[in-house]
């Protein structure tokens, strides 16, 4: 049945919500093209500003994205949709490279599993501070040694939730945002759940390109999110001359800039940071990569302004990150034998993508993944490689959920990918890359 047969409703609301339990159905498959508006609306003999307004709704709640000449469609990861949480379909038998998850042997969460655990047991009543004092100690030295100005600090449930309350501190649906691109998939969703347009910014193995965040700037963005290092998908990491060159662009600029060190610990790569270049930012480091991704929490330090705010907001919600996660955190984050097998882990991750990216070279295969748990390869044909990738015995992650308007790419997590496997992931990989007939995303 066309689109446009299956979509019904009267009012903005009446449509977008129809148009939602589609999604949700099935119906609406992610990337299915929706009406121009003037049809939608002649169809359902409603005002073409009735149409548009349910647009509006549905682009707000993360639905559906506007793609310039390919039209309005559903958003491949639609925010109101169970279809947000599906993955790739792994058949049987194949080996899973496409999660972007850490080694579960590697997790200090497990291992050490009794870590400090009388930090933070004590009971908390209402009105008690928000962080752990034990918490805000720790970081504030570790932050501090790193080069981020943490006098003034915050607890989130994990980095997104760290990302979301930094920006929602500042800005209103319909502000842009500069994002990298390739990037990580959960923020673009979230970005788009939250109304916030995108711009889109290259990045290279030393991060966010100048050139790239210049244009940014001076089209208005709002804010700016980078990814220190381990960036997902492609592995970069911010140097210390592109640090110092985005440090000259963003000084005495009215723009938030939020920094993602989610990887913290297993990156491989020293922390550079722009902390402080602006009047607000926010840095945000999590726990979850390297000690646990059910591990939800997240030390957010910034401005005082935006720290007060996302206290705030806070204060309107939850209240607070739980104290017994809390404890936990700064149990393991300061614990000698969680502190030996992260650096394993780092070793671990360094030796596989290291490894991987040596046979790519032999192999005449281009690859990136200068830190992190992944290695990102730039290919003509998503579909074709994917396919060739599992029909050898390989899943690898597509790039069309991370890219916004870069070229195709596939992305492989190496974390637990042992010494033998490399070569024959890398044959895989030189096979599924060799290029035939059209490109497709």
């Amino acid at each position: 049945m066309p689109v446009q047969q299956s979509i019904a409703g009267t009012g903005a609301e009446s449509i977008a919500a129809n148009i939602e339990e589609s999604i949700s159905a099935g119906t609406l498959a992610p990337g299915d093209t929706l009406p121009p508006i003037r049809e939608l609306a002649a169809r359902l003999g409603v005002n073409a500003n009735t149409a548009a307004a349910a647009y509006r709704l549905l682009r707000d709640r993360g639905a559906i994205e506007t793609a310039g000449r390919r039209g309005t469609r559903v958003r491949h990861r639609p925010a109101t949709s169970p279809r947000s949480l599906l993955g790739l379909e792994v058949p049987a038998g194949v080996r899973d490279l496409s999660t972007g998850n850490p080694d579960p042997a590697m997790l200090p969460i497990a291992a050490v599993s009794q870590a400090h655990w009388d930090i933070g047991r004590r009971p908390v009543l209402y009105g008690q501070p928000a962080m752990l004092p034990e918490l805000a100690e720790y970081s504030r030295g570790v932050l501090t040694a790193d080069g981020v100005p943490a006098e003034h600090l915050a607890v989130t449930s994990g980095a997104l939730d760290g990302i979301e309350r930094a920006l929602t501190a500042h800005l209103r649906p319909g502000d842009r945002v500069a994002v990298e691109d390739p990037g990580w998939a959960n923020l673009l969703d979230l970005l788009a759940a939250l109304g916030l347009s995108v711009e889109p910014v290259r990045v290279d193995d030393d991060g966010p390109l100048t050139a790239d965040v210049t244009r940014a700037l001076d089209r208005g963005v709002r804010a700016l999110v980078i990814t220190n290092r381990a960036q997902n998908p492609t592995g970069a990491a911010l140097s210390a001359d592109r640090a110092a060159a985005l440090r000259a662009q963003l000084a005495g600029r009215d723009v938030l800039v939020v920094e993602d060190d989610h990887c913290a610990g297993i990156s491989g790569v020293p922390l550079h940071t722009v902390s402080g270049a602006t009047n607000h930012w926010a840095f945000v480091r999590s726990a979850s990569k390297a000690y646990g991704p059910d591990l939800r929490v997240a030390v957010l330090a910034g401005d005082h302004r935006t720290v007060e705010r996302v206290h705030g907001r806070l204060r309107l919600g939850p209240g607070w990150v739980s104290h017994l996660l809390q404890g936990r955190a700064v149990g393991l984050w300061s614990n000698d034998a969680a502190t030996r097998l992260v650096h394993r882990a780092e070793q671990q991750y360094a030796g596989a993508r290291g490894g991987l990216l040596a046979a790519l070279a032999n192999r005449g295969v281009t690859a990136f993944g200068r830190s992190g748990l992944n290695v990102w390869i730039p290919v003509v044909d998503e579909t074709v490689a994917i396919t060739r990738l599992l029909s050898a015995g390989w899943a690898a992650a597509p790039g069309t959920r991370f890219r916004i308007g870069t070229p195709a790419g596939i992305r492989l997590t190496v974390a637990d990918v042992a010494g033998d496997e490399i070569d024959p992931l890398a044959d895989a990989v030189a096979g599924a890359v060799r290029s035939t007939g059209r490109s497709s995303v």
